[in-house]
Parts: structure tokens; sequence; C-alpha cells
């Protein structure tokens, strides 16, 4: 497995200069960092080609998360919608596929956060979503991309809330692109077991976030990660563990995620904690509780 982050962790918007990370999180023992496909909607060439090319430099993967907004939503009943939304990521993998970015995770099928002050048709966007995420995963693999759909809570989406109905919808798309993603932070919420989930994921699992019930760094909140990394290991799991920390109130990033209060008062620790996590998970992950019995 390899270990990453996302640049979120030390920003307050989501459109930010993800290229100034790469070293930064290298030299804090990840191999991956998470950029957002937020900043690749009106990214140039040589932008493109600055970030490819200082990711290659320092030996750091790049993988890519979105949440898409409604105008960019696959399960829309509006035709425009979907159209649009279609053609929106088109545009994306062919720039992941350019950059050399091969995961792409979210809720890439319906919209994010969600706007529970509509009317909720859970079956009907279901099957529109199904039907379009086909579409564009049959692009995402032309592209070397896996697009990867994450199971959110009840609090932030309604199509994919547990493990169980994603393969169910992966299954449905039917389409080998089209994998399962899981987030402990979703999980601890939604599933009945953490560890069930991960193996109902079993090898359709094509990417994994970590974050604490706290959404602090992994080691600094109640997860079972010994168990989690087992589960792991049984299923096969050998893609990028990427932790998705939210901690700073302010701007976008603490406004759709909700932090109304400062969760590292002390900023200057922010690297750190980050340090001390990923080097954290290397270990409980790496097998020192092989015999743990799931």
């Amino acid at each position: 497995m390899k270990y990453g982050i996302y640049f979120a962790y030390w920003e307050k918007q989501w459109d930010a200069d993800y290229k100034k990370y790469i070293e930064k999180v290298r030299n804090l023992g990840f191999d991956v960092l998470e950029i957002s496909c937020a900043a690749l909607k009106n990214i140039s060439t040589a932008e493109m080609d600055d970030l490819k090319s200082e990711a290659r430099n320092q030996g750091i993967t790049l993988t890519a998360g979105y949440g898409p907004s409604a105008a960019e939503n696959l399960a829309s009943a509006d035709e425009a919608v979907t159209e649009h939304a279609i053609e929106f990521y088109t545009d994306i993998l062919k720039k992941l596929e350019y950059l050399d970015i091969h995961t792409i995770g979210g809720g890439i099928y319906s919209y994010w956060p969600v706007d529970y002050s509509k009317t909720i048709d859970k079956a009907g966007d279901w099957a529109r979503s199904v039907q379009n995420v086909r579409t564009v995963a049959k692009i995402a693999g032309e592209c070397g991309v896996d697009y990867c759909l994450e199971v959110l809570n009840r609090f932030e989406g309604y199509i994919l809330n547990t493990a169980k109905e994603a393969v169910q919808f992966v299954t449905e798309v039917d389409v080998p692109a089209a994998k399962v993603m899981l987030d402990t932070f979703h999980m601890n919420i939604e599933e009945d077991s953490m560890i069930d989930a991960i193996l109902t994921a079993g090898d359709k699992l094509g990417h994994f976030h970590v974050g604490e019930n706290n959404r602090r760094c992994p080691g600094k909140g109640t997860m079972p990660w010994a168990e989690i990394g087992h589960a792991l290991r049984r299923v096969g799991y050998d893609k990028n563990v990427v932790m998705e920390p939210f901690v700073l109130m302010g701007g976008e990033v603490g406004s759709d995620i909700k932090i109304w209060r400062n969760l590292c008062p002390d900023e200057a620790k922010l690297d750190l904690d980050a340090k001390n996590s990923v080097a954290y998970l290397r270990h409980v992950f790496s097998g020192p509780y092989s015999d743990y019995s799931v």
C-alpha cells in the first residue's frame, strides 16, 4: 500500500496551488498527494506540465478527489444537467490522463453536499446515476483512471451510504473502471461493522480514505486501526490509503466540511501531526496484528 494525504488538510479553499504541497508531503513521509479536481477546470497545459513534473521529480504519486456541484450531478432528472456533467467529467478525465493520475474518488455519481431542502428520489436518482456513471466510467477506463465511488454518510449523501449499496451499484454499472471507495469517517457513522464493510467491498475496493471519528489525523481518535488494516490485508488491498483530516475553520473547506471549531489551535503542529500519523499508519497496517481474528 502507498500512503497519502489530501491537500485540504492545510487549506481553506478547494482551488489551491497543489504543486507547493508535493515536496512537503514527501518530506513528511508520504507517497501520495491527493488533489481536488476543482483547480483542473481552468488549468492550463503549462500548469499541468509543472504539476506533473514536480510530482515526478519528488517521486510522489498524485490522486484526485472531487465533490461535484449540483450542475455536475450525474443523477439529475434534468437531462441538460447530466449532459453537462458528462462533458465535465470527460474533460477532467482527459486532464487526469495527461497528469498521469490514475485514481479519482468522491461522490462522483451525484453531487455534494446534498441539498436536503429538495425532494429526494433515491430510486430514480440511483437508476439515472447508474446509467450515466456507466458512460463516464467507460471514458475513465480509456484514460487509464479508476473511477471510485465514495460511500458517504447520510448527512452528506443518500445514494450510497454503505459498502453493500456501493457493491450493488458498481455491479449494475458493470464497467471495470468503476470501483468502490470507502472512507473510515463515513463508515464509522453508517456501517454496522467497519471490518465487514471492507470485506464486502473486497476486490471492488479501488480507493481508501482514512480519518478519525473527529476528522483529525489517524491516531487521534477512536478508530480500530489495527483491525481495519487487517481487513485490508485480508481482501488483498494494495492500492492507496489517503488520509483526509479536516481540522481548520473557515473558507470553503471549513464551511463545506462543517468545521465549527478549530481542531488544531497551533497550526505549526499540522506538519508534525501528519508526519506522526503516517508513521503510525504504516506500522499498524503493516501487519503487527496479523493474527487478529476478524
